[in-house]
């Protein structure tokens, strides 16, 4: 075991996707494929290591966390609808 390191290190194998999977970076990294699905615990794996909950949260692969965007989404799609 690695003294000083407080997070493991993970590697993933590159996307082989075409046109390849978002990073994780940008805003549309829930657009990445689906490689494991849990509908009835409500999440999926993506590609890019992101796992994506029902809700629209997500767990990025170094572990940060963000919040839900379903009231973001749902006023974009209600301007888009105007």
């Amino acid at each position: 075991m690695a003294t000083g390191s407080t997070q493991a290190a993970v590697r993933r194998p590159a996307c082989a996707h075409e046109p390849r999977c978002p990073g994780v970076e940008g805003l549309d990294r829930d657009a990445a494929h689906v490689i494991a699905s849990h509908p009835e615990q409500g999440w999926s794996l993506l590609c890019n290591g992101v796992i994506l909950f029902d809700d629209t949260g997500v767990i990025l692969p170094d572990g940060q966390c963000t919040h839900s965007r379903r009231a973001e989404l749902t006023a974009a799609a209600l301007h888009r609808a105007a």
